[in-house]
């Protein structure tokens, strides 16, 4: 797909406001969506104008489909979807060491499957910044005896891994879907095993690794660099065979950015819909809720990973990759009653 021409939508509106202005010509469905936008910015190259939605040009016609149409959900319930972390790793920046064992992470799976949570995303490598890497054998031998456990009690799982042979040994295991921040990039076998299983795959924009990461944040304009890159691991995977109709996208919040550059991705995550894909936002208790929040222990950063969440749902298919589920799953609630 090309991502050289991009609509940025402006202006959004929500509820009667968004049907009526749309049903009067004045604005336009995001994403197929419940919000609507009254202005956009039309980017071309590095060139970038706003304009009434009523006054895009004719030949923005495919663009304008692009924003406007419901992506595809990727074979997943529809509706906004509450993704559980699940961390069976010593070392994860907020919750390592805590569910490493077989027992403590089933219960822990256990409770916010009660809780709400659509899916439980089953990590056993950690990826913060500066994180050690870990073989796929020993990511195995923590990931697969919980896979199996919460897949025999029905539970949908998601495995969030960058090892195609963890891949191929999950989806054996019954995993529904495979998260991978390097978009599948980190590992040359990744994409023909996706391809191959067919299954919804999250391919998440990250530059470099866990480990060279933090020195790659040089952006032109960090919402439409992210789009542009991740439009091309789109290409990439659907020239490998994996169908775009699987496809979702994560924009990696805190991955190769910049405290500022998280806040500006979540000021304008609804450039996203120019990927025509459904969006994964995963920002729970990250460094940048500590640095605006003003607090420094992750696990009190609740109050801010909802704030920092609640932005997402300006798509109808969103899932938000929380650490705390209950409460989450009460703010979406409660946003949808205000927006509704």
């Amino acid at each position: 797909m090309t991502t050289d021409r991009l609509i940025e939508p402006l202006g959004l509106l929500h509820g009667d406001a968004a049907r009526e202005a749309c049903a009067a010509g004045l604005a336009l469905p995001l994403a197929g969506g419940p919000v609507a936008f009254s202005l956009c910015a039309l980017v071309e190259g590095q060139h970038r104008r706003i304009v009434p939605t009523r006054e895009i040009p004719v030949g923005w016609a495919a663009e304008q489909a692009r924003v406007t149409t419901a992506p595809p959900m990727a074979g997943l319930p529809a509706g906004v979807l509450v993704m559980g972390i699940l961390n069976v790793t010593p070392d994860s920046f907020s919750d390592g060491g805590r569910f490493d064992t077989e027992a403590a992470a089933i219960t822990a799976a256990d409770r916010m499957h009660q809780q709400g949570a659509g899916l439980i995303d089953i990590g056993g490598e950690s990826t913060r910044p500066g994180a050690v890497p870990v073989s796929a054998q020993q990511e195995q031998a923590r990931v697969l005896p919980v896979l199996r456990a919460l897949v025999e009690r029905g539970r949908a799982v998601s495995v969030d891994t960058r090892h195609a042979a963890t891949m191929r040994a999950a989806l054996g295991a019954g995993a529904a879907l495979i998260n991978d921040v390097s978009a599948l990039a980190h590992d040359a076998e990744a994409r023909a095993v996706i391809a191959e299983a067919g299954c919804p795959v999250v391919l998440m924009h990250m530059r470099g690794t866990p480990q060279t990461m933090a020195g790659l944040t040089d952006y032109r304009d960090v919402a439409v660099d992210v789009v542009r890159e991740l439009g091309g691991r789109i290409d990439e995977a659907v020239a490998a065979g994996i169908a775009r109709t699987r496809i979702i996208v994560d924009p990696g919040i805190g991955f190769a950015k910049t405290h500022e550059q998280n806040l500006e991705l979540l000021r304008r995550l609804p450039i996203l819909a120019n990927l025509g894909c459904r969006v994964l936002l995963g920002v729970s208790r990250k460094g940048f809720i500590g640095r605006f929040g003003g607090e420094s222990v992750a696990t009190d950063r609740l109050g801010g990973s909802i704030a920092a969440a609640l932005p997402g749902l300006v798509f109808a298919g969103s899932i938000l990759r929380v650490h705390d589920v209950a409460e989450t799953v009460q703010a979406v609630r409660l946003w949808q009653a205000v927006h509704g």
